[in-house]
């Protein structure tokens, strides 16, 4: 293999795959990075046996051919030289690998290519096409909400459910519920249900361009897996096996009160009442006030701790039914908001035992549901 990259074309790859590289392995191949000529163009991969994710970038390729490098010590190498071009020749015989750009030269021990575990290459024709934007959006508002708790696996994913022109995720960790759907641009013929690690939904929100590229989601038949490719790019991961829980039973299916501010303003408030709250038991106490004929109504949001204090804040909102008194885990309620696109926010409630829900004012694709907790004395 002889090949030359722009220095800063082969940095941008590395900082994509590098994520998937196997910190701890018994396999010494994991901790390694393949670097392989692919039709005109420089292919990077790396991937842990759940993850795997490949780059192709722009090279200007001398000899064909493929080897695996430490992932590591060549990241750290390639952003230590200068931006210029970088030229890469291996001998095959002993696998090192000469690196040139500029005054420098390095020689780097491989590991052959063949002991690289082999990466899907499946026919994407028959993929789900989706737009970037949308896909990184719907990802961000879930992905929050899966549980971090390997004890139940299941819950650390997000339900994908595909059945003709709609889309749907759902996350939930025991806690909390987010649901996102979307419309697709045209029906799948067979429906689609898998639960995908949120991890690697996280990733492919990082590694995905931004604009409007698309993407496409393959899930091969009997693979255990789904595949995602834009352009340049490719994720593949294994989905989790297990029933995820019927989470259409945890929606409210009405409400007493509905309460709709401005969630700009709601979520500075509870950033404010977190920075005392946070010190305890991360509780925050909703009271929500209507107003009279000509007032408007109120929400009060309020954190305390024993140590540092306490905070209150109060914002202007348009309420709809009785006075409500009900906390929530602050946290959890500014995670929901921070991942709010709309000026304005509603609150359904129905009592302080009862789940509340989130939803963004005028747009039905996405809500956002949090058990109360006990509002003690």
């Amino acid at each position: 293999m002889k090949v030359s990259v722009l220095q800063e074309n082969l940095t941008h790859g590395l900082n994509i795959v590098s994520r998937a590289v196997s910190p701890r392995s018994t396999l010494p191949v994991l901790g390694n990075i393949l670097v392989a000529t692919d039709e005109g163009r420089l292919r990077l991969s790396a991937t842990n046996l759940e993850l795997g994710i490949t780059c192709w970038i722009g090279a200007k390729i001398e000899e064909e051919g493929s080897t695996t490098v430490p992932a590591r010590t060549f990241t750290d190498l390639i952003n230590t030289l200068p931006s210029s071009q970088v030229s890469m020749n291996l001998d095959i015989r002993s696998q090192t690998m000469n690196v040139r750009c500029g005054a420098s030269t390095t020689d780097m021990k491989c590991i052959d290519a063949q002991e690289f575990p082999p990466m899907p290459t499946p026919d994407m024709r028959d993929g789900i096409q989706l737009n970037v934007a949308d896909l990184k959006e719907m990802i961000q508002q879930v992905v929050f909400a899966a549980s971090n708790d390997e004890a139940r696996p299941i819950l650390t994913g997000v339900l994908l459910n595909v059945e003709g022109d709609k889309m749907t995720f759902a996350s939930a960790d025991g806690f909390r519920l987010s649901v996102r759907s979307a419309e697709l641009s045209s029906p799948v013929g067979q429906p689609i249900k898998a639960v995908i690690p949120a991890r690697a939904l996280s990733e492919l929100a990082r590694v995905s361009s931004d604009g409007s590229e698309t993407v496409t989601m393959m899930l091969p038949p009997q693979s255990g897996r789904v595949i995602f490719r834009t352009k340049n790019v490719e994720l593949a991961s294994q989905l989790i096996e297990g029933n995820f829980p019927d989470y259409e039973q945890i929606i409210p299916r009405g409400h007493k009160t509905r309460t709709v501010l401005s969630t700009d303003a709601f979520l500075k408030a509870c950033k404010q009442a977190e920075i005392f709250a946070r010190e305890g038991t991360l509780i925050a106490r909703v009271s929500i006030t209507p107003g009279g004929e000509l007032q408007p109504g109120t929400v009060e949001i309020s954190g305390q701790s024993e140590e540092t204090g306490s905070s209150q804040a109060v914002v202007d909102a348009s309420i709809e039914g009785p006075p409500m008194l009900i906390a929530f885990n602050v946290r959890f309620l500014r995670e929901a908001l921070e991942v709010m696109k709309t000026p304005t926010v509603a609150l359904e409630t129905t009592a302080d035992t009862s789940p509340g829900m989130l939803r963004p004012v005028s747009n039905r694709d996405f809500l956002h549901v949090i058990m109360p907790m006990h509002l003690g004395n």
